[in-house]
């Protein structure tokens, strides 16, 4: 073979082979496009992550609306309880007393509470009972912190819970009316009620309704539910 042929077949050889800059370039633009996409499916999957646990809060705050739900339902009626207070309303919590109803045993009264902990929606109940005087004991271990048996978490990461009632076809907001504290306990007096009277404001009548309220951490707009107050 010629040595015209051989240095003819070299230069063929290095005008298909690529050279150092243009590997170099490649290299780049891969790393470029590898980062693109992996920005990309990052965000995907963080969307994802966000959006299951947006509804897994959804969820959660549903079953927590439904147990309210079965709770009011059966809140015991001004007839059952005489002058003592049956529902009571606060900043962060609310406690009520409903009835139990169970297969071939009398209808019997529960304390049942809902507040704010460290964050946390949790759900209390008394265990049930036919002496009012025990109710009263109850009661007043429910809306003083005394009692912890029964707590159950309903849901986390609960920035804060507001509460309504519909008294005289409005709603009052906790604390502001004397009815949204529907009731007294006897031997108790209520200073809101007495401050509201003796300012010539009187409201009559227990509350027949209630709005539940509860702002979620990371949501803007809490999550709304209305409760109906008809035993």
């Amino acid at each position: 073979m010629s040595m015209t042929m051989r240095m003819g077949r070299l230069s063929r050889a290095r005008a298909r082979a690529f050279t150092l800059v243009e590997l170099l370039v490649a290299i780049s633009i891969l790393a470029i496009v590898a980062v693109l996409g992996w920005r990309g499916l990052d965000g995907i999957i963080r969307a994802r992550q966000t959006l299951t646990d947006q509804m897994e809060t959804t969820r959660g705050m549903q079953l927590a609306f439904a147990q309210m739900q079965s709770d009011t339902e059966r809140i015991a009626s001004r007839d059952v309880v005489g002058n003592r207070a049956f529902l009571q309303v606060g900043g962060d919590r609310f406690t009520l007393v409903r009835q139990v109803f169970n297969d071939n045993q009398p209808a019997r009264l529960q304390v049942v509470s809902y507040r704010v902990v460290n964050g946390t929606l949790v759900r209390r109940e008394s265990q049930p009972t036919r002496d009012l005087v025990q109710l009263d004991a109850l009661w007043q271990a429910a809306v003083s912190d005394s009692d912890t048996s029964g707590t159950v978490a309903l849901e986390e990461k609960v920035a804060s819970m507001q509460i309504e009632t519909w008294v005289n076809n409005a709603w009052r907001q906790a604390g502001i009316d004397p009815s949204a504290n529907a009731g007294a306990t006897p031997g108790r007096s209520n200073p809101i009620a007495e401050q509201l009277q003796n300012n010539g404001v009187v409201q009559t009548g227990d509350p027949t309704g209630m709005q539940v309220a509860i702002q979620v951490q990371g949501q803007q707009v809490p999550m709304l539910k209305s409760f109906l107050l008809v035993p």
